[in-house]
């Protein structure tokens, strides 16, 4: 039995017949599938990822949320930055305050007070003047009653006033009547609330001091009475108090604490006030109390 020995010789034998049969392998792959995937189905052994790409791939993972992390953390800290007081980092030297870092930049840094120092005060209104367009109209409007008043005055000096007006009243005794040739009107209590009595004359005729006494009101407004004057009385051992309204503007010829005769000129009769008539609002008032002043005269004057 001969026996078969490989040589050589049978190499190329075998590489053309391998060659034959992969030629025959891609002439019968079926119709459907490309050539080259059968070829690398069949020659190609079924292999994995190497285990080199995989920890790749898990870096690629791990690298993005700590690309994130540092970018928030950055931003915490510019954050962090601009919210902070700006305080020197270096610590204060014993019994100093703490300094700010603008502080230390300027070479004389400006000073404060702390509200624990500085003190109330009260501002009274004489120390400014109106700015509001309410306090300048009336303003305006008190300084143009004054002129008119200023005006009233010079009418009624010029009017009224003269060498035929009685310096004193006429009579003799310790109580005068404090006008001449007027007609009576409203009486105390008359019509309402009304202490005293209205004597009605023409405006510019003389007022006298019905007493001799002291000079209490003498005002160009006092109240409703306007134009007034009141008078501070001692008679018969009691405290008399005699009050004449609505005289003429600028009229008045005594001044408070000033001393008076009996039948002394004070004024000219007028419409001031709470008046629509010229006369003289007439009042008495003895120890405080209101009496009726028609009554009294009737009883004392002469």
């Amino acid at each position: 039995m001969a026996e078969e020995i490989e040589s050589p010789a049978n190499g190329p034998e075998h590489d053309a017949t391998n060659q034959t049969r992969r030629a025959r392998a891609r002439s019968t792959a079926p119709a459907g599938r490309p050539r080259s995937t059968v070829a690398r189905a069949k020659s190609a052994p079924a292999t994995t990822a190497p285990a080199s790409a995989r920890p790749a791939a898990k870096k690629g993972r791990v690298a993005k949320p700590l690309r994130s992390l540092v970018i928030l953390s950055m931003v915490g800290g510019l954050v962090a930055t601009v919210a902070l007081p700006a305080f020197a980092a270096g610590a204060a030297k014993d019994g100093e305050n703490p300094v700010t870092l603008q502080q230390m930049a300027m070479d004389e840094p400006q000073t404060f007070v702390a509200a624990s120092d500085a003190t109330n005060q009260e501002l009274s209104r004489d120390s400014y003047s109106a700015t509001t367009a309410e306090e300048i109209e009336k303003k305006k409007a008190a300084e143009a009653a004054a002129e008119r008043a200023r005006e009233a005055a010079k009418r009624a000096s010029t009017a009224s006033v003269g060498a035929n007006i009685a310096l004193t009243s006429p009579g003799t005794g310790e109580v005068r009547w404090p006008l001449t040739n007027f007609k009576k009107g409203r009486g105390l209590w008359d019509s309402g609330y009304h202490q005293g009595v209205d004597l009605l004359t023409s405006c510019g005729q003389p007022i006298y001091a019905t007493a001799a006494g002291v000079v209490k009101v003498s005002q160009e407004s006092y109240g409703g009475y306007g134009v007034a004057v009141s008078i501070d009385h001692v008679l018969g051992g009691q405290r008399v108090n005699s009050l004449y309204g609505h005289m003429t503007y600028g009229s008045r010829q005594v001044k408070v604490g000033q001393s008076v005769e009996a039948g002394q000129l004070i004024g000219l009769v007028g419409s001031t006030g709470s008046s629509t008539a010229c006369h003289t609002h007439f009042e008495i008032h003895i120890n405080g109390s209101v009496v009726d002043p028609w009554a009294w005269l009737q009883a004392n004057a002469g």
